[in-house]
């Protein structure tokens, strides 16, 4: 790639296995109450489910990417795959989808991470295993240099990396951070990574990951913004499933609602990640956060209508064709 990358994505790569299980197979225990419902099924047994459907090349950043590309923008990508013919199929796809794999190391005599997505109704149970691999920032210098990077899930091994990361934040201060943090990154904790929080430009978390990064349990969006502020990002996105979403430059909070179904969802994978990438494309391309606000949750509300995590992606042309049709209470309200 010889030209300046608009945003060079970070994270792991995987291929999911979609198993659609059948309704009368399985069902959801909505009892317990200090944890997720409980997807049940018969134990001990043969259990016939109605197909598998393999998608390469996904996870949270590899689907940022994607969007990115998607969305008019120069997009690299950093991660790991292994020898094999997953590997192979990952990095075909993601030529496919116009995502630079210049900076995607193959490991030699390792495997590609694969995951097995139980998916029942229109939600997903997804089985995860994550290769060790060794992480390290290439060198990126002249043309390589990106005008964004975006960080999101990597399995434990790749904390060395993040700072690399945040020295090279600080060194070129013009490149900007969008951090939504993976399972791993949250654990660490904002001390173990305060320098990375220090020069991140936009921070997206969901609510329960907002509660569980700034350990408040409350349900107050701006305290939880104000408490994410204070780590060092400038942007804070924070998403409540069907509640609809916030965003706050540090003086302000707005509140957006999201965009109407057009029917009820397919499958939710992947409904963040549009999300986030989509708000993160906004900024990058120079539109304020409303604007940003307006788009993102059109880009979510068309995944959740088809399968995994991509398929549903839009182009410009395709969000601003939503925003034609979209109600007249579809806008953005600062909060008191």
């Amino acid at each position: 790639m010889s030209e300046t990358m608009d945003i060079l994505a970070i994270g792991d790569v995987v291929t999911d296995a979609f198993i659609e299980l059948l309704p009368h197979e399985a069902e959801i225990d909505e009892s317990p109450k200090d944890h997720h419902p409980l997807l049940c099924m018969t134990y001990g047994t043969k259990i016939p489910f109605k197909q598998a459907i393999i998608i390469n090349a996904v996870g949270n950043s590899a689907n940022a990417a994607v969007s990115f590309a998607k969305l008019g923008l120069k997009t690299g990508f950093i991660a790991n795959v292994g020898d094999d013919q997953v590997g192979q199929d990952i990095i075909r796809q993601l030529h496919h989808q116009k995502v630079s794999t210049e900076f995607v190391h193959v490991n030699k005599g390792k495997v590609s991470n694969y995951h097995y997505v139980l998916w029942y109704g229109d939600d997903r149970t997804i089985l995860i295993k994550h290769e060790d691999y060794e992480y390290h920032l290439p060198k990126l210098h002249g043309h390589l240099r990106p005008n964004w990077l975006y960080l999101s899930s990597a399995s434990e091994s790749a904390t060395p990396m993040y700072d690399e990361l945040a020295e090279f934040l600080e060194q070129n201060p013009e490149v900007k951070l969008a951090f939504q943090p993976g399972t791993f990154q949250m654990r660490l904790g904002v001390e173990r990574l305060k320098k990375l929080y220090a020069h991140t430009e936009l921070f997206a978390v969901n609510k329960e990951e907002a509660q569980l990064v700034t350990g408040k349990k409350t349900d107050d969006i701006k305290e939880l913004a104000k408490t994410l502020h204070s780590y060092g990002p400038k942007i804070v996105v924070i998403t409540d499933g069907p509640k609809a979403s916030y965003a706050s430059d540090g003086q302000k909070v707005w509140h957006m609602p999201n965009y109407p179904d057009p029917k009820p969802p397919f499958e939710r994978t992947g409904a963040g990640d549009s999300y986030t990438s989509t708000f993160v494309a906004c900024i990058a391309k120079g539109m304020s956060i409303e604007e940003a606000l307006l788009w993102a949750p059109i880009n979510s509300m068309s995944v959740v209508q088809k399968l995994g995590a991509q398929a549903g992606l839009l182009d410009e042309a395709g969000i601003k064709d939503w925003l034609k049709k979209a109600p007249q209470n579809y806008k953005p309200s600062v909060m008191n």
